[in-house]
């Protein structure tokens, strides 16, 4: 198996993300960062979190999504 191969193998094992190019007001930017701050969240994570609420309260949020992923470090593997 090449490197090509296993770059390939290890970038399908998890669901692709899309990007998503996001044009704020500087206050509302800096409002945000800092909400997130107090979470414990990167802004990036804060925006996701909030559209997933706002989709699942106008009933938008389709069945299939996944969960958030999970916040703070990943667990110690205890092997």
């Amino acid at each position: 198996m090449t490197s090509d191969q296993r770059d390939t193998t290890r970038r399908t094992d998890k669901p692709q993300r899309h990007a998503l190019l996001l044009r704020l007001d500087p206050a509302v930017h800096a409002a945000l960062s800092r909400w997130a701050a107090d979470e414990l969240r990167s802004t990036n994570a804060q925006v996701e979190l909030l559209v997933r609420e706002a989709l699942a309260a106008a009933g938008r949020l389709p069945r299939g999504t996944g969960p958030l992923p999970r916040r703070g470090r990943p667990p110690v593997d205890s092997g």
